[in-house]
Parts: structure tokens; sequence; C-alpha cells
């Protein structure tokens, strides 16, 4: 049995020991954290008790934490008209998104087709500032979403900047920071974000959870659950304390980063890549990227065949993002970027985290020096 080499930290990361505990410790009590007696109290210490870790994550203030079941519920959650600034009733009249954006972004949430407006990027993977500037002038009162770091290529936005440029023409930013946390530092007052969201399988917590973070007076002022008036209105239905918990716990795990042994490691492998196939395209490789981030490809190259290739020798990468049913398609990102498109189709995701080793790293080169003479003989003229 071949040793499996995990390389497919940005679709999920494994569930820290942290957040096993914490989950297998809430699923062994009763109680409705909205209910007034012990047992109810206890679940919502539990609730309460991740929030002021989540919270702690990202820099904020634990009342500005609404849970959800994960970011693409919290980027829903925020990505609506109906926004409210310093307890004055705004709504926003258009929504500007990167064009590199998480599916759930850039299908306009609660707006209208016509009010949404894709931005471009540059061919390094960062948004155009200068498209950005324009763009601002076409509404009174913007709501801008663009994330932290691209799941796909790793490319960091310049979110500071971006909220100076927004909140000069009376914006509002929105920043979904998925892949930041435990990677990069998040701190929502620093990014100068208004809503930021979060996921907890993304940083070692279970599956299912997420949260949106708010900062300062920005609030979201139409629920996209309504019900019961859970999550101080913001989110109706019963908390899943156990998977709150072990969000909790994750984020608690996750502000002690090794980003300087994951760079290591990265350029370790980008390196070995270059070596064996000196015609390697890494895409993003000039700007600040995610530190366990690699996205590369082969002139020749097919994506879906090197994936399954891989798997079949033991290592788990990716084509990009895991959200298309587990269809391997053409990036909208790379697209985004004016990547020629025999390129498209052939970009291999190759993402890392705490646990990877120097010795998985030495597994999948030793792999794709193996494969490359199969993977590239149509490329080269070979009969197969």
């Amino acid at each position: 049995m071949v040793d499996r080499a995990y390389f497919d930290w940005n679709a999920t990361a494994p569930l820290r020991q942290e957040a096993r505990t914490a989950m297998a410790s809430a699923l062994t009590r009763v109680g409705n954290a909205s209910s007034v007696h012990a047992e109810g109290r206890a679940a919502r210490r539990l609730v309460e008790d991740a929030r002021e870790s989540v919270a702690g994550l990202v820099g904020a203030e634990a009342r500005n934490v609404t849970f959800t079941s994960g970011a693409t519920e919290a980027n829903m959650l925020a990505l609506t008209p109906a926004l409210e600034v310093a307890g004055r009733n705004e709504p926003r009249d258009r929504l500007f998104v990167s064009a590199i954006e998480h599916p759930s972004v850039r299908c306009g949430g609660r707006f209208t087709a016509d009010q949404v407006e894709e931005l471009p990027v540059e061919g390094n993977g960062t948004c155009d500032l200068s498209a950005l500037k324009i763009a601002l002038k076409k509404a009174e009162r913007p709501l801008v979403s663009v994330m932290l770091a691209n799941n796909e290529t790793g490319v960091i936005q310049p979110i500071s900047e971006i909220a100076e440029i927004v909140h000069a023409d009376r914006g509002v930013l929105h920043v979904d920071a998925v892949q930041g946390p435990g990677r990069i530092d998040c701190n929502i007052v620093a990014l100068g974000a208004d809503l930021l969201s979060i996921s907890s399988h993304k940083l070692g917590g279970p599956q299912g959870a997420g949260a949106l973070v708010r900062r300062g007076d920005v609030h979201v002022g139409e629920p996209l659950i309504k019900g019961g008036g859970q999550e101080r209105g913001a989110r109706a239905g019963t908390e899943n304390v156990a998977a709150i918990a072990g969000f909790g716990a994750a984020a608690a795990a996750a502000k002690a980063t090794d980003a300087s042994r994951m760079a290591a490691l990265r350029q370790r492998l980008e390196t070995g890549i270059k070596s064996a196939t000196p015609t390697a395209v890494i895409f993003g490789e000039n700007v600040p990227r995610l530190p366990n981030t690699t996205l590369f490809t082969v002139p020749g190259l097919k994506a879906e065949t090197a994936i399954i290739a891989f798997d079949l020798n033991g290592i788990a990468v990716s084509s990009g993002s895991a959200c298309s049913s587990g269809k391997v398609q053409a990036s909208h990102v790379l697209a985004a970027m004016g990547v020629e498109s025999t390129l498209l189709r052939g970009a291999v995701r190759v993402s890392l985290g705490w646990s990877t080793t120097e010795v998985e790293v030495e597994q999948f080169l030793r792999t794709w020096n193996m494969l490359t003479g199969t993977l590239l003989k149509e490329k080269r003229g070979i009969a197969a």
C-alpha cells in the first residue's frame, strides 16, 4: 500500500486534534443553547467561548462574529443591498466583485444581476486598482467584495489599499478571507475590511461551520435565514454547538502559524518542479502569495490526467477550486488573468499545511519526475 501524501489543504484541512477533542466533549452534553436552564447555559457557554476564539483569530470583537454553516453562507449573508452604516439604513445600489472570486461571491449574493459588475485583475492575479477607482464612480453607495488570497493561485490582494479606495467613495468592503487565517496575518482592523468571511474547515475545524465578522458600525440589515432570532437576530436556527466548539478550538490553534516553514517547503517544491520541467509555469510567482500554495502547469499537461496519475501514486492534489462537484474544468481565475487558452486546462494546485513534511514534498517530486514522461508524451509526439 502506497503511503499517501495530502497536498489539497486549500480545499479542506485535516481536522486538528484540538477541534476533535472539543467536538467530542460537546457531543456528550445535552441542551439547546437558547434555553435558560443549566444545560442550555452550558451549551451557550461553548458557543460564546468559540465566538471569543474566532474573534481573536481575526482581531475582532466577539459580539461582531455571526456563526453560519460555512463561508458560502457567510458570503451570501454579507452580499446584500440591505446594509446599515452607523445606525443609518444605507442600502447599497451596486455590487462590484473581482473576476477571480469564489463562485459564491461571483453569483452576486442577494443583488440582482444588473446590479453586479466584475472588476478585472492584472496578469499577475492582483486586483486592477485603476479599474476599481473608475467603477466606483458608477454608484452612490457601492459594496465591493475582494478576496484576501486566491484559493487557486494563492495570490494575496492589497486589501488595505483597496479598503482606502472603497471608503473614499462611501463604499463598504467585504473580504472573503477563507484562505488567510493560520497562513498569513488576517486582522480585520489592519485590513480595513468592513465584513469578513471565514471558514472552519480551512483551518482545521469541522466542515459545516463558518462565520461572518463585522468591523465597526456596518450591520447586515436583512438576515438571510429568518426565524427564531438566534445569533442576535442575524442568523436564525438552532446553533450547531459541536461544530462551533470545534471551530473555536481550531481558531485558537491556528493563531500559532508556521508560515516560514511552509514557505520553505513551497520553495523546495517549486525548485524541484522547475528542475524536472524547465518549461513549468508557476502562476502568480512574482507577487505575494500564500506561503503554502503553488499553482503550476507545463505546456501540454492535462490537469485531469495529472490529478488521476498523482492519485494512483498516493498524492492528493487538485486542479484549483474544490467547489465544482468534482469536475476538472478551465479555471475562471486563470482566464481572468489573461492566461493563454492552451494552459487553462492544465493547471495543478499543490497546497501544504501545518503537518506537511519534507519527506512528503520529496515524495511529490519523485512522483512528478516519474510521471512527466508519460503525462507530456502527447506534447513530444511520442506514441502512447
